[in-house]
Formats: C-alpha cells, sequence, structure tokens
C-alpha cells in the first residue's frame, strides 16, 4: 500500500535520495508526476518527496496503477529471503508464489492455503495486510515482470515468452502488458536490444542487497568443483545444468561495483530462464539480508564477515546425493565419488568451456541404475541403498527439493530413507531448501570450530543466532578453512578438515 508522507515514508525518502541498496527489493517508489515505480537504487534524478509514495512490494505499486522503470528494471531487484520478518507466514506465500510465476506455473489460491495449513480467508487476510495486494494480484506481477525480463534480454518468441511466464497465449499475454504497461512486446524490444554473448548467449542481470561475502561465495564453489560440472576460474562461476529435457551452461560472474549479478546462459535454456534465474538467485543467495542476519552473526565467537551468504545448489537432487556421497569420507574423497557417479551416468554435454562437459545424472538414471554398478564406483552399499531411495522418492515426484517444498514433512520425509539422518537432512535443508535456520549440531567441524565436542552445548549456544544458524554453520566452517584457500582464481583442491554426524553412525562425514 503507497503511504503520504509520514516519518517511516521520511526514513524511506532518504533512501531514495542516497539510493540505498540495503532497501533494494523491499522499497519501491511510485512517482505520481510520471506513473513511474522505481527501485531505491534507480540513477535517475530523485523526485520532489510530495510526488512519491512508497510501497513493499512491486506489485503493491502496479496495483495502485504505477508502471515498472525501463531503466532500473525492478525484475532485476533482490526478492524476499526466506525468514525475514514477523510477517513469516505472508512472505513466505510471497516467496511460493515468486517461485510458480518463475516456473510458468499456475498457483491457486486454495493450493497455496493448504501448503501453508491455513484457510483460503487467513491467507488472503494476511497477504492483504503485509503486501497491500491480494495473492492473486501479486502473481500476476511477478508473471508480468518477468515476460517484460525475457522479452527484453532473449530473442524467444512472444509465443515461447507467454507459456514461460504462465500465459496461456500471446493474446493473454499482450493484453495483460496493455493494460498494466501500456506497452506492446514489440515495445519492450525496442527499449533495450537482446543482450548477447557469443553464439546468442543469454544475458541477465540479477540484484542483491550489499554487502556480499563474494570470495567466501566462491570459494566454497571452488573447493567443491566437481571436474565437467563446474568450476570457478578468475571470479567467475561455471556450471552446466538440465532442466527437464533441455540441458545446457551458464555463467555467474559477481559485480560487487554495481551490487549485481551477470547471469549468462547458453541458449538452449531460454524457454526455461525463468526457472534457471530463480535457482541461480538461491544457489548464490542473492535474496539474503545482511541488514538482518549481519548483526546475529556478530554473537559468533569468530570475527564476523559482512555480507555472509550459504551457497545452495543448483538443483536440490544433486545437493542431497553430494550429501551423501559426503558422508563419513573427506572433502577430497566426496569429490571424487561425485565425479565418478558424474562420469559414469552424467550426460555428455558441449559446450564453449574446456572445463565443463557433463551434466549431473537425474533421479530417474540413479533410481534404475544396476546397484552393483554404481558400488564398483567406490560407493560403499549403505550409501548405494540411500541413493537410490532419494532418487526413487524425487523421481516419483512425493519428494520436493526446493526452496518450495514445506520444511518438516521433507524433513521427516527424508529421515525415513535408509542411510539419511539428522545430519545429512539438516545439511539437505541448508543447502537444498534454503533454510536458514538449519542447523546440523553434531558436525564434527561445527564442534571443532566452536572448540568442544558437546553436541548440546552446541544447540544451546545457537539459539543466540536464530534464525539465522545457518549461515553461523558457515561462518564457523570458514574459520577452519586453511590459510592458503582464500585464492579462486585457481580453483584449491586440498582437504579440509572432516566433519560428522554423532549418534548415527556416521562419525566422521564432509561438509557437502
Amino acid at each position: 500500500m503507497g503511504r503520504t508522507m509520514t516519518l517511516e515514508s521520511d526514513a524511506a525518502y532518504l533512501a531514495l535520495r542516497s539510493r540505498d541498496a540495503r532497501f533494494d527489493g523491499r522499497l519501491f517508489v511510485g512517482v505520481t508526476s510520471t506513473g513511474i515505480y522505481c527501485r531505491p537504487v534507480c540513477r535517475v534524478r530523485t523526485p520532489k518527496a510530495e510526488h512519491c509514495r512508497f510501497f513493499g512490494s512491486a506489485a503493491g505499486a502496479e496495483h495502485a496503477g504505477f508502471r515498472p522503470c525501463l531503466r532500473c528494471r525492478p525484475e532485476q531487484a533482490p526478492g524476499l529471503s526466506r525468514v525475514d520478518s514477523p510477517q513469516v507466514l505472508a512472505h513466505e506465500a510471497a516467496r511460493l508464489l515468486d517461485a510458480a510465476a518463475h516456473r510458468g506455473e499456475a498457483l491457486p489460491l486454495t493450493v497455496l492455503a493448504q501448503r501453508l495449513g491455513v484457510t483460503d480467508r487467513h491467507l488472503r487476510r494476511i497477504f492483504q495486510a503485509a503486501h497491500g495486494v491480494a495473492p492473486l494480484d501479486y502473481l500476476h506481477t511477478r508473471r508480468l515482470l518477468l515476460a517484460k525480463q525475457l522479452l527484453t534480454d532473449t530473442r524467444l518468441p512472444v509465443g515461447d515468452v507467454a507459456l514461460a511466464s504462465g500465459y496461456a497465449s500471446p493474446r493473454r499475454l499482450h493484453a495483460a502488458l496493455a493494460a498494466r504497461y501500456r506497452l506492446s512486446p514489440t515495445a519492450l524490444r525496442r527499449t533495450q536490444a537482446a543482450a548477447a554473448d557469443g553464439d546468442d548467449a543469454l544475458v541477465f542481470h540479477l540484484g542483491y542487497r550489499p554487502p556480499y561475502d563474494v570470495a567466501g561465495v566462491l570459494r566454497f564453489f571452488a573447493q567443491r568443483a566437481i571436474d565437467g560440472l563446474e568450476a570457478v576460474h578468475h571470479g567467475v562461476w561455471l556450471r552446466t545444468l538440465a532442466v527437464g529435457p533441455r540441458a545446457g551452461w551458464l555463467t555467474a560472474a559477481l559485480q560487487p561495483e554495481r551490487q549485481r549479478v551477470r547471469v549468462t546462459l547458453a541458449p538452449v535454456l531460454a524457454p526455461v530462464a525463468g526457472v534457471v534465474l530463480q535457482r541461480v538467485r538461491q544457489a548464490l543467495d542473492l535474496d539474503a539480508e545482511p541488514a538482518l542476519i549481519d548483526p546475529v552473526m556478530a554473537r559468533l565467537p569468530c570475527p564476523p564477515v559482512p555480507g555472509l551468504r550459504v551457497p545452495n545448489g543448483l538443483d536440490g537432487f544433486e545437493t542431497a546425493v553430494r550429501v551423501i556421497l559426503g558422508q563419513q569420507v573427506t572433502v577430497a574423497a566426496a569429490r571424487t565419488l561425485v565425479r565418478r557417479l558424474v562420469d559414469r551416468y552424467g550426460t555428455p554435454l558441449a559446450t564453449p568451456f574446456e572445463a565443463l562437459h557433463r551434466t549431473f545424472p537425474d533421479a530417474a538414471t540413479i533410481a534404475t541404475a544396476d546397484p552393483e554398478e554404481i558400488g564398483r564406483l567406490g560407493i560403499v552399499r549403505q550409501r548405494v541403498r540411500a541413493l537410490q531411495a532419494l532418487a526413487g522418492e524425487v523421481h516419483s515426484g512425493r519428494l520436493l527439493l526446493d526452496a518450495s517444498a514445506p520444511l518438516a514433512p521433507t524433513l521427516a520425509a527424508l529421515q525415513a530413507l535408509p542411510g539419511i539422518g539428522e545430519w545429512s537432512a539438516q545439511l539437505i535443508a541448508l543447502r537444498a531448501l534454503a533454510w536458514p535456520d538449519a542447523f546440523p549440531a553434531s558436525d564434527i567441524g561445527l564442534l571443532n570450530a566452536l572448540g568442544h565436542r558437546d553436541v548440546m552445548a552446541a544447540r544451546t549456544a545457537a539459539e543466540a543466532w536464530r534464525p539465522w544458524r545457518g549461515y553461523a554453520v558457515m561462518r564457523l566452517w570458514q574459520t577452519l578453512e586453511a590459510p592458503e584457500l582464500t585464492d579462486v582464481r585457481d580453483p584449491p583442491r586440498g582437504r579440509l578438515p572432516r566433519t560428522g554426524e554423532a549418534g548415527s553412525g556416521q562419525t566422521l562425514e564432509t561438509v557437502p
């Protein structure tokens, strides 16, 4: 809901004047003299205070009749973090709607309410109070902003853009753009030539709230890079990725001077670009709010790192497999096992990068593979059983492993599988479900960083780090890294301290 100038909006106007990126994605300003709404980081001349109306979401600004700025591009703003306010339920609903929009899917209010465990009426009421619009209006805005991004940044046919953003036909997309933005797809494409690298590669920019621990994130990926699947070179993360039948590559270059990430996708991924961009956001933890997290991290018994992030996986199944293969072995040994699995069951892929040439095997492939053959890769029988049980659940659709999955039922389903204990489930929650309060209390590396082996004492101490205990785990892991493992230009290959899960028969496990 828009606000007239009050003490609260006075602070918002100060953020606008200073172009404070900490408020990006949490504050939008509608300018009554132009009918346009902007991000607080927009580089246009600051409008007069009496012409400003402030909103907590792009949907609120659009519901009030404002159109998105073609310069600062609200679709590039960071989204909502997983736990970010007392209005957790309303924000979780918004995150689920955002994810549905990027998948081009409908998410009826009844289904959304059921997933959140509330009634339709209650959800509609709390959502309206938190975001100033109804849930379906919010979903409509997210769809339109995705369509705008695809039309501006790609050469996808309008029909493909319509389907990718959840519209049943180009005609419906045309009508929605005309009604809300007073623009046609052709006019949008004229505003900015479709960006391209090399052979029509797609280029997107995703914003984040500073500060951002660039070195820490790239170092984490580099230390765990699997040959053929991923690499970190000169500060750029390179990956292969399969989304359904489409397999391609992507690169992500962090640009801290502009508080954004430059993401380049293979052309084959264009029809699923919305899904891929959402996964990149989760993998790089771009929606985190350092202003909320950093003060809590200052309570840790180690020097703080501004802008700490929790690197996630691009694919939930892959992340869970890597957690399982990381049980009871060193990081180097876990990487070897994952590489063997990728070499044997991954699909070859032609890319412009020598370091990238295979995709990670999908759940169907692992579920139906000969267990004896998997065992010949050096994976012990218990791990083979766990891998295939996990793959069967994911392939059947009974188990969803992404940030839209409900936490408690997913953790219960994971721990019901053979070979997955609390340690593994908590790490999967942290890095596949993007749950920021996940806490593997029995992790040996975590306990080493705390200077003791008392699991109950670790749990007690961690109460001071809620609701960001996952970030505390990441920071404590960082304190165990050898000083020589700081240069991400040449990906390190050394060993890291072992970690483990007490009480489950798993005594030495890696940080996956």
